[in-house]
């Protein structure tokens, strides 16, 4: 069943990215997400992940692709660190872990869930 949590289409408002509002769930410590269109049949979703300055998100492997779009800040992985404006691919089957030292706001595509290592 496909689940559209913000009407479309949509300005990202300071109030809708800053915001602490009920529209946004702790992933992990530091790490929040603000869905933005869920499809619970496919397993594909949009959403905002918002990370504080040092947060981080554990080892994990992705069950189908991911397309991150760095929007502020900067993140980081084993391969690199992406700032504002990166596009990041992370094909099924990969795996890595992200952190972000200064904070940041990106942009994810999941076409699968993932999956944590080890948690």
């Amino acid at each position: 069943m496909t689940h559209l949590k913000t009407p479309l289409p949509f300005t990202l408002s300071p109030e809708m990215i800053e915001g602490d509002s009920a529209d946004w769930r702790q992933l992990r410590e530091g790490v929040v997400l603000r869905t933005l269109f869920e499809d619970t049949d496919s397993g594909y979703s949009v959403g905002l992940i918002r990370y504080q300055p040092a947060a981080c998100v554990p080892l994990h492997r992705h069950i189908g692709d991911e397309h991150i779009y760095v929007l502020s800040g900067s993140q980081q992985d084993e391969r690199g660190i992406y700032a504002t404006g990166s596009y990041i691919y992370n094909p099924e089957g990969s795996q890595h872990s992200v952190s972000s030292q200064d904070g940041c706001l990106v942009l994810v595509h999941w076409h699968k869930p993932v999956q944590f290592i080890g948690d």
